[in-house]
């Protein structure tokens, strides 16, 4: 947290306006601090604020989980890890507790990275592939077909909820929204990806664009302190309703631990494998 939708709607804000402030788009960086020495991956600090300054904010992009901003001559990539969040604010405001990196712009503006928990890192690159290179497909995209899905599921041979994290494997999903997608797919978390049929795989590849298309629309999930604003929460068909009658149903959700990730299922409409 955040996953795609919320790393989505973060950068639509930024790129268009939104969240009580106005685009980024266009403006250029005449400051940087950075706060918490372990938030920037690379290159060095000094490097990054020379590097960094006067540079234009041309673009923001999103791949997987990583927000890619755009610049002049480079990329900005933020990876938000499990507590941060970018926020717009007007540069005569103090800086907030947890702000680890900031930058100053020419519109009176400062874009902070926050991030309380200290996990999220920053890299300025020239070449962003050097670190989303390695990202499976981004599962919205039109390229991303059932065909091709169900190929992939068939080139492994694991659990389907440890598979769907792995970024490697596809980009964007974490733990709310695979839960919420097994569910529409009425798949169970434990069943082995190479043991799917053409018809579960195109249901499964269907309802993870579905459940990531909602998320999108709902402005993503606000779920603790970390990221607010959307209102998916409202509308969750398992994660986090242990107990709760099933919206299908009737059957209590049961929670177990997967690949040490809270799992939420209904184990009527999900049936575990034989």
């Amino acid at each position: 947290m955040p996953e795609l939708p919320e790393v989505e709607t973060i950068r639509r804000a930024l790129k268009n306006g939104g969240r009580g402030a106005e685009s980024i788009l266009g403006q250029r960086v005449l400051e940087s601090c950075l706060l918490w020495e372990r938030t920037l991956a690379e290159p060095s600090s000094v490097e990054f604020q020379r590097r960094i300054l006067k540079q234009e904010i041309k673009d923001l992009d999103r791949r997987g989980k990583f927000l890619l901003i755009r610049l002049s001559a480079d990329t900005l990539i933020i990876h938000l890890r499990m507590s941060g969040d970018l926020i717009v604010v007007n540069h005569s405001k103090p800086v907030a507790t947890h702000d680890r990196l900031w930058l100053g712009l020419e519109s009176g503006q400062r874009l902070a990275f926050n991030d309380t928990r200290k996990f999220g890192r920053a890299w300025l690159v020239a070449d962003p592939q050097k670190v989303v290179g390695g990202l499976g497909p981004e599962p919205l995209e039109d390229h991303f077909t059932p065909q091709i899905f169900h190929q992939s599921l068939h080139a492994h041979r694991r659990q389907l909820k440890p598979l769907l994290l792995d970024q490697t494997f596809i980009a964007g999903l974490g733990n709310i929204y695979t839960d919420e997608a097994l569910h529409m797919a009425q798949l169970h978390p434990l069943i082995i990806s190479n043991s799917l049929d053409t018809s579960q795989s195109k249901r499964l590849w269907s309802s993870i664009r579905r459940v990531l298309q909602e998320g999108i629309e709902r402005q993503g999930a606000s779920i603790d302190w970390v990221y607010r604003g959307g209102d998916f929460q409202n509308y969750f068909r398992v994660y986090q309703r242990t107990g709760e009658a099933c919206l299908r149903c009737g059957s209590p959700i049961v929670r177990i631990t997967v690949g040490q990730r809270g799992t939420h299922f209904c184990a009527k409409c999900q049936p575990p494998p034989e």
